[in-house]
């Protein structure tokens, strides 16, 4: 590669794409890698700014840009992704199926770590739906030393540096707690709520219990749901501090590991998550307090996602969700296309 003047560039290939951007209209290649420049290019070159270039010249040592956007596609992709076409200089990948992005931080922090390439991507655990972007990766010059990449390809390792996976067909039961829901004393109107969140996941409440106040009563309830073969159980109500609030002790009596029971959330604070595990099979249970029936966004949506693509949360996972796990409350919930849970 060597840099000439346009006006001697004549009969050279072009070896990077040439944007060109018209405010309110267009931003895309009015030039390209590979094209040979001509004489009646020179003006249009001269009105895009251009009165240099850079023309190909074969040098072993060195790689295109577009080449080496290939590599890092390559140190990237998985399944259920798609890639495009090198496009001034960048490919971008984007989901075939719905489901929860997860990216090999420390794989990735490292070949960030390196000068001159880059990759970005959505934060970690993301979900997405299909055809969204997850990542886009580029080098920063037009050329660079095969050495480079060559470093690139060691510090990201051998998996893919991303992955994608997809949300699971799961049946569902919902254990509804209280004496006032049991009785018939007042409607249930937390169980509507939970329905219309599973929906979205292409799931539903497929069992459903009520259970006074009493440990022992909810406990059977969750046990019952288990042993009807529900991939996850949900418990509403009970889940404070007061003395009638015993759903904790029952999800904790069934002998289900308890990965937490309160979260640096809010709204969600007093939120229960854990697995019961017999052979192969694990099964997540939530306890879900109040705020999951009236606010949008909570606890609760920042763990299901993870929990129907089947990626096990743990403690450490949940104490962090302090930062960042203030919701803003606005007039009009964006979520997940804001700061909170991320």
């Amino acid at each position: 590669m060597r840099e000439v003047r346009v006006q001697e560039a004549v009969g050279m290939t072009l070896c990077h794409d040439i944007t060109e951007i018209v405010r309110g209209k267009t931003k895309g290649a009015r030039f390209r890698k590979g094209d040979v420049i001509r004489i009646e290019d020179i003006p249009v070159l001269l009105k895009l700014g251009k009165e240099h270039l850079y023309v190909w010249e074969d040098d072993a040592r060195m790689l295109h840009e577009n080449d080496a956007a290939v590599i890092l596609r390559d140190l990237c992709q998985n399944e259920y992704m798609e890639a495009t076409a090198p496009k001034e200089g960048k490919i971008e990948l984007k989901a075939t199926v719905d489901g929860v992005f997860e990216v090999r931080a420390d794989a990735l922090d490292a070949v960030n770590d390196i000068d001159d390439v880059m990759i970005a991507t959505l934060a970690q655990h993301y979900p997405v739906k299909a055809g969204a972007k997850l990542a886009g990766m580029r080098v920063i010059p037009l050329v660079i030393e095969k050495a480079v990449m060559e470093q690139v390809q060691k510090a990201a390792g051998e998996d893919p540096l991303l992955r994608l996976l997809p949300y699971r067909k799961m049946k569902v039961g919902v254990v509804t707690t209280g004496s006032e829901v049991f009785h018939g004393r007042i409607k249930d109107t937390f169980t509507p709520v939970l329905d219309g969140k599973l929906r979205a996941f292409g799931l539903r409440v497929d069992e459903h219990r009520l259970s006074d106040d009493g440990t022992e009563h909810t406990r059977a309830a969750i046990a019952e749901l288990l042993s009807l073969g529900m991939d996850m159980v949900l418990c509403t109500g009970g889940m404070s501090v007061d003395p009638d609030d015993r759903t904790p002790a029952a999800i904790k009596a069934t002998g289900a590991r308890v990965v937490t029971y309160g979260a640096p959330v809010l709204p969600g604070a007093m939120f229960m998550l854990a697995y019961h595990e017999e052979g192969a099979r694990r099964v997540p249970i939530m306890g879900l307090p109040g705020c999951v029936m009236y606010s949008p966004a909570t606890i609760f949506d920042i763990v299901l996602p993870r929990v129907i693509a089947g990626s096990e949360w743990t403690k450490k996972e949940i104490r962090q969700l302090g930062i960042g796990g203030l919701c803003m409350e606005c007039k009009v919930c964006h979520y997940p296309v804001c700061p909170f849970g991320k």
